[in-house]
C-alpha cells in the first residue's frame, strides 16, 4: 500500500521556491522523496538550496515573462505537482494605490500564476497531477489597507476552484490561504513600513492570529505536502485556511 504522505517518484515544481514558504515546501517535499524543481528569480539562492536537497534542481525564471516561463518548461520532461507560491504584497487602500503598483501585483500574483499553470498543464494532465496554489486569508476576508493584495488573492482562490471544475478527473487543484507567516516577506514589510517600530508591529502581527503567534513556513509546507500526496486523493477545488484562528474570530 502506498505511503499516504510520501512523494517518492514524483517531480514537483515550486515557484518562489528559494525562500520563505517556498523554501520550506521544497525542503518538506524533498524529505518526502520528491524530485524538486526550485523556480525563482533569485538564482543564487535557488542554486544554494538545490545543492542541499538531493535530486533537486534550480530553475531561474521570472514568472511574469511569458517567454521565460515557456523556456523553463521546455526543460521539464515530467511534472506531478505544481506549487504556485511566488507572490508579492502591497500596503494601501484604494485611494493610496497607484495604478502601476496595482498592475504589478496582478502581473506577479495573478498573471504569473496563470502563465506557469498554463505551461504546466500538458505535463500535469499526463501525470494526473496536482496543483497547490498559495493564496492568503486576504483572498477570503477584507484586510485593512490591502486593497490590491486582497484583489489578487481573491483571484487565486477563484482560479483554483475553476481549474477543479474544468478538470475534475484529470488533475486536482486546491488552495492554501495562510494568515501572517514569519518569512522574509514579513521582514521586508517591517523594514519598509515600520523601520522605527519593528518590534511593536511584530508583536501586533503575532496577536492578529488568536493563537498568539505568526505562522511558521513549515506549517504551510506540511499542508502543501498533504494536498500533494495520496492521502488527499478525494480533495479537489478546496480552500484551506492556516491562520491561527484569524478568520474564525
Amino acid at each position: 500500500m502506498e505511503q499516504p504522505f510520501r512523494l517518492d517518484g514524483r517531480t514537483a515544481l515550486i515557484t518562489g521556491g528559494a525562500s520563505g514558504i517556498g523554501e520550506a515546501t521544497c525542503r518538506v517535499f524533498a524529505a518526502a522523496g520528491a524530485r524538486v524543481l526550485i523556480a525563482d528569480k533569485a538564482g543564487n539562492r535557488a542554486g544554494d538550496l538545490a545543492a542541499e536537497l538531493p535530486g533537486s534542481r534550480a530553475l531561474v525564471c521570472d514568472i511574469t515573462d511569458e517567454a521565460a516561463v515557456k523556456r523553463m518548461f521546455a526543460g521539464v520532461d515530467r511534472l506531478d505537482i505544481l506549487v504556485n507560491n511566488a507572490g508579492i504584497g502591497l500596503v494601501g487602500g484604494v485611494e493610496e494605490t497607484e495604478l502601476p503598483d496595482f498592475q504589478q501585483l496582478f502581473r506577479v500574483n495573478v498573471e504569473g500564476l496563470f502563465l506557469v499553470t498554463r505551461s504546466a498543464m500538458p505535463l500535469l494532465l499526463q501525470s494526473h497531477g496536482t496543483i497547490v496554489n498559495i493564496g492568503s486569508v486576504a483572498g477570503l476576508i477584507g484586510v485593512k489597507r490591502r486593497f490590491a493584495y486582497c484583489a489578487t488573492k481573491g483571484a487565486v482562490v477563484a482560479m483554483t476552484r475553476q481549474l477543479a471544475v474544468d478538470y475534475p478527473t484529470q488533475i486536482r487543484a486546491n488552495c492554501i490561504c495562510p494568515g501572517t507567516v514569519d518569512t522574509p516577506f514579513v521582514e521586508a514589510y517591517l523594514e519598509k513600513y515600520h523601520r522605527h517600530e519593528k518590534e511593536k508591529v511584530r508583536a501586533e502581527l503575532n496577536q492578529r492570529q488568536p493563537i498568539g503567534r505568526l505562522g511558521h513556513p513549515t506549517d504551510i509546507a506540511q499542508m502543501a505536502l498533504y494536498l500533494a500526496a495520496p492521502a488527499s486523493a478525494f480533495v479537489n477545488g478546496s480552500v484551506f485556511t492556516i491562520d491561527g484562528g484569524w478568520t474564525a474570530a
